[in-house]
């Protein structure tokens, strides 16, 4: 049985895509007074693209995950608001600098309030970075941003599992991929329990199916444990008397579709186009097309 291996474990674009499909119950979950602030009855935007042009592209490596979100608040004024949102995995010397500079960039190109949030994903508890000082003949400057640590929610994994917001799954997620690193069985083992408890929260197919994408996604698995997990889960749907949510046929629709997207943007990136143009044509992500295209480097 092969070891997994970190470098092989997609932590950021998990949760990129997770937070476009549920951005409100993420900030529900991890920042419950500026969900309470967002007028949700006008339509949100993801400005991916404007992040994009703002921000150099030799300043973003390839592990961040960075969502730009258009919103309104509550407050009786057209007033727009950026949230700047950090999915970080690994820690980061120059973490705050690059906070600050993203925010400053974005108020300036806006000229509107602009909010940078911050989750923490890795594991070294006194690694907290909030705030970037700056200073010099009187002439100062002081940023500070929220910070959520992953690691914080671990004491608490019965509050987690309580939870309906599909944002406590993924942090479960998170958490437990960390903890099974290079122990493959382990890892199987607690997938299938998270898994499984989606059937118990009353959570929809739709949400169920996410979730199932989700935990594929980040909990890889060695293929005869990936066949064993699956296995066992249909004799557990079976069991319950549940529609197997990753069926034979959705897969292969989803395999199929994927690799007719996966093999236009190949031939477009051979031909040097822009990551822009690539994503609007094949409607794959920016972060998708940077991986192709370090694979083909």
């Amino acid at each position: 049985m092969s070891l997994l291996n970190i470098e092989n474990t997609d932590y950021d674009n998990p949760w990129k895509s997770f937070i476009e499909l549920y951005f409100r119950e993420f900030l529900r979950l991890f920042f419950p007074a500026i969900e309470a602030d967002i007028d949700w009855s006008k339509p949100i935007r993801f400005l991916d693209k404007e992040l994009q042009k703002i921000v150099r592209d030799g300043e973003i490596p390839k592990r961040y995950a960075d969502k730009l979100v258009e919103v309104y608040r509550l407050n009786g004024e057209k007033t727009l608001v950026i949230c700047h949102i950090e999915v970080q995995s690994q820690e980061e010397g120059n973490f705050a600098v690059r906070m600050y500079s993203y925010n400053y960039r974005l108020r300036d190109r806006y000229n509107c309030p602009v909010v940078s949030l911050a989750i923490l994903g890795d594991e070294n508890n006194k690694w907290r970075p909030s705030v970037f000082q700056d200073g010099l003949w009187g002439c100062s400057t002081h940023f500070e941003f929220p910070i959520v640590k992953l690691i914080d929610y671990e004491p608490h994994w019965a509050d987690l599992e309580a939870s309906q917001n599909p944002f406590a799954v993924v942090v479960m997620a998170h958490l437990k991929t960390k903890a099974t690193h290079n122990k493959p069985r382990e890892r199987k083992n607690w997938k299938l329990q998270l898994v499984t408890m989606l059937y118990d929260r009353g959570y929809g197919e739709q949400a169920i199916l996410e979730l199932n994408n989700f935990l594929d996604w980040m909990m890889n698995l060695p293929e005869d444990l990936e066949r064993e997990f699956q296995t066992d889960l249909k004799a557990f749907e079976e069991a319950r008397e549940m529609k197997y949510v990753t069926t034979i046929e959705r897969m292969a629709k989803q395999d199929e579709r994927l690799a007719t997207q996966t093999e236009i943007a190949i031939n477009m990136l051979r031909k040097n186009l822009d990551l822009e143009t690539i994503a609007d044509v094949t409607g794959l992500s920016i972060e998708q097309l940077r991986a192709l295209q370090g694979q083909l480097n």
